[in-house]
């Protein structure tokens, strides 16, 4: 049993059934279309359709109200029974599959936002809680300790309580972290040693040069090549501090010098950490690196502080402000301290994942 269609005139012959469909219109490409038809019974038995393709004008392919209710069509002298195709719901159902897209991760800035906020917010009053201690308790070798220490008794507790887990630590990971630490903590305490000396404010204009620094770290040490547009922009500030730096009345050579070490520092902490990545993450790693920069500093502490700070430092700072308010000061300060270094390392860390994306 075969059908066949003959495409240069507008009859159609089933063979073996001896029965002729003849369209009284004739049909092209735009008003017809294939679909599939189903053997209702005996083709011998009444001329009924046959397994396979059969053609059907154009007009009959709308949508009806059940996708499975059978259509006729008239032929002149046979009724053909057919059943229409399904029409597909691709858009809905690839609306359906869709994931829905969060408020935070559609605006990824607000996180960045966020934290930058907080930075700046943490960090301004540290500084001002930081030159408070200063005026009456001068000794920033000793304050140095307490800021590091009280971040690191943070660290432990959280540990301890699994917010986070911590890290394992190898001795390889141990020893590229060695020297971000010693760089760390020598550039913490120097910062210090500034604050004490001089007025904050000057402080952080000094501090303001430690782009400059790293980039000529970057270019002159790592071997980065550094845009001429970036050095540009970085000539205004470097003339920036230089003026603020010859009208500021408050200005030591003490003062200034220990900001400069501070910038250098820092630099050489940020060379060191390019070298010593690892799959820690953030809070791990500057825990571990809270840890060793402590045990720094802890000696010259004791040898360029000790003998005064058991003489008369203690007593003169207790007798100001008194026992409570003074470790109430020292505690608030370190705590200060460790959440705007924490939180520095996240904004870093966002503000690089909103660039990316």
């Amino acid at each position: 049993m075969e059908s066949k269609v003959l495409t240069g005139r507008t009859t159609s012959t089933i063979a073996g059934a001896g029965i002729q469909l003849r369209l009284r219109k004739p049909f092209t490409r735009e008003n017809v279309s294939f679909i599939s038809a189903k053997s209702i019974g005996n083709v011998s038995g009444g001329g009924n359709l046959i397994w396979g393709r059969q053609l059907r004008p154009s007009l009959l392919h709308e949508k009806s109200s059940s996708s499975l209710s059978m259509v006729k069509i008239s032929s002149g002298k046979r009724d053909i029974l057919v059943r229409p195709i399904a029409a597909s719901s691709e858009g809905s159902n690839s609306s359906a599959g869709e994931a829905k897209v969060g408020f935070l991760e559609k605006y990824p800035f607000l996180i960045t936002g966020f934290f930058f906020f907080m930075w700046y917010f943490l960090n301004v009053i540290f500084n001002i809680l930081n030159k408070k201690i200063y005026n009456y308790f001068p000794y920033p070798y000793f304050v140095s300790v307490i800021h590091l220490g009280v971040g690191v008794v943070y660290c432990l507790v959280s540990w301890a309580v699994g917010l986070p887990k911590r890290a394992p630590l190898d001795s390889n990971q141990l020893k590229a972290l060695i020297p971000v630490a010693v760089c760390h903590a020598l550039g913490h305490v120097t910062s210090n040693v500034s604050f004490a000396a001089v007025a904050v404010s000057f402080t952080h204009t000094i501090k303001s040069l430690e782009p400059f620094f790293n980039a000529s770290a970057s270019q002159f040490i790592l071997g980065q090549q550094i845009p001429l547009s970036l050095w540009l922009s970085l000539a205004p500030v470097v003339i920036g501090v230089s003026m603020a730096s010859l009208t500021e009345l408050s200005f030591n050579w003490l003062g200034f010098i220990s900001a400069m070490i501070s910038n250098i520092s820092f630099t050489y902490r940020s060379i060191y950490s390019k070298k010593a990545m690892t799959n820690m993450d953030s809070t791990n790693l500057y825990a571990y690196i809270s840890i060793i920069a402590l045990f720094v500093c802890i000696p010259p502490a004791i040898i360029l502080e000790g003998p005064k700070l058991i003489n008369h430092g203690f007593a003169d700072a207790i007798a100001k402000v008194g026992m409570t308010k003074f470790i109430s000061d020292l505690f608030w300060v370190g705590m200060f301290y460790h959440l705007y270094n924490q939180v520095r390392i996240l904004r870093f860390l966002t503000a690089n994942f909103s660039i990316k994306n």
